[in-house]
């Protein structure tokens, strides 16, 4: 088949799919919406076109449209794969071509459809004229159920990590080394990877860990990425005198996030919306057990007890309080029962056959829609 693959920019998921892609055997293409330098990966080619800057305005709609339509008709490819819903969907949607594979990437099904009515109503007409819908999560799935999409038409795809990358024998070493450089053997460490922006709670966090943190001078909180917040989450932690406590990481590159969860005891995601995260999977899969908000797409993956522990989203009096009993908690039975459920579960190499699945499966669908 010759699949158009059609996303914002270049995420670390991006990668993971076109590289998929390149080894598939299908003609693959890729599209980006936004101006930029991408690397594209050997096996797929990328398409030339002036892409816009910042987010989409509704006056940019029309003319986009006009010129994805001209290029569809050139290209003519089997299917196109696009998503968030609301953009990139929905302008090929607005095109008419099909067969459309539209994908959901969580926030725009979970948060964005429920605080924007124009984001909403976009994201009914991508569905409306989708042959199909990939997700990740099956709180997305019943999201766009209930905006009206067929539920026999969607194809739930956990995305998946390499669990051989991401394992507690890959990354221990480091992780150990990592700890004794900064003198923190001996102490209970906290992971957050979620970016410092308000859908992903990590001030709810900081709260948590600076009532924590004062209680038991041995609890360490390592912080990696950036965000809009980050200079409030600082001025907590001064604030609350813990700062010392407190490591910031900044930006890693995901082929150094290894490290991290060798160094870490507990994973934390505070998120307050959210897909299948694939940090938490990492995490799993480097045998981490996860302190988890208990929203939908979260309790997909952590049982509170068995593989880590679930607090009410947004409270950081809970959250603190559960912090400040780690420490006597079984970790290794946890750690063990993590591990066991990415490679159950969040196995990229065995998750990726379910997008193939699901292309030939909208292939099938085009087949019948043409006899």
């Amino acid at each position: 088949m010759r699949i158009l693959y059609f996303t914002r920019s270049d995420s670390v998921h991006d990668q993971r799919f076109m590289a998929a892609l390149a080894e598939s055997g299908h003609e693959a293409y890729v599209l980006r919406l936004y101006e930029g330098d991408y690397k594209t990966p050997e096996g797929v080619s990328a398409i030339a076109f002036k892409g816009i800057k910042g987010s989409l305005r509704l006056l940019q709609i029309p003319g986009l449209v006009a010129r994805l339509k001209k290029l569809l008709e050139e290209l003519k490819p089997d299917l196109v794969h696009a998503g968030p819903l609301h953009d990139l969907a929905y302008l090929i949607a607005k095109t008419g071509y099909k067969p459309l594979l539209s994908m959901s990437w969580g926030f725009d099904l979970m948060r964005d459809v429920i605080v924007d009515a124009g984001m909403a109503s976009r994201a009914r007409f991508a569905l409306a004229h989708s042959s199909a819908l990939i997700t990740d999560a099956q709180c997305s799935a019943q999201k766009a159920i209930e905006l009206g999409f067929d539920e026999n038409r969607v194809c739930i795809f956990p995305w998946g990590v390499d669990i051989d990358k991401f394992s507690p024998q890959a990354v221990v070493t480091a992780g150990k080394r990592w700890r004794e450089a900064r003198n923190w053997q001996d102490k209970t460490v906290l992971l957050c990877l979620r970016a410092m922006e308000p859908n992903y709670g990590v001030d709810v966090l900081a709260k948590a860990f600076a009532i924590a943190a004062k209680k038991d001078p041995d609890l360490r909180l390592l912080l990696l990425g950036d965000g809009s917040q980050r200079a409030n989450i600082e001025k907590l932690f001064e604030d609350a005198k813990v700062s010392e406590q407190v490591h910031f990481g900044g930006r890693v590159p995901n082929d150094a996030l290894g490290t991290y969860y060798g160094a870490a005891d507990v994973y934390v995601t505070p998120s307050h919306v959210d897909g299948s995260s694939v940090s938490l999977m990492e995490a799993m899969a480097c045998g981490l057990p996860s302190l988890v908000s208990d929203i939908p797409a979260n309790l997909e993956w952590v049982r509170d007890g068995e593989n880590g522990w679930v607090f009410p989203d947004n409270d950081s009096v809970k959250l603190a309080d559960i912090i400040g009993k780690l420490k006597h908690d079984d970790w290794r039975a946890m750690a063990h029962q993590a591990r066991q459920d990415a490679q159950e579960k969040a196995n990229w190499n065995k998750n990726k056959q379910k997008l193939f699945d699901c292309y030939q499966f909208v292939h099938q669908l085009k087949k019948k829609d043409l006899t």
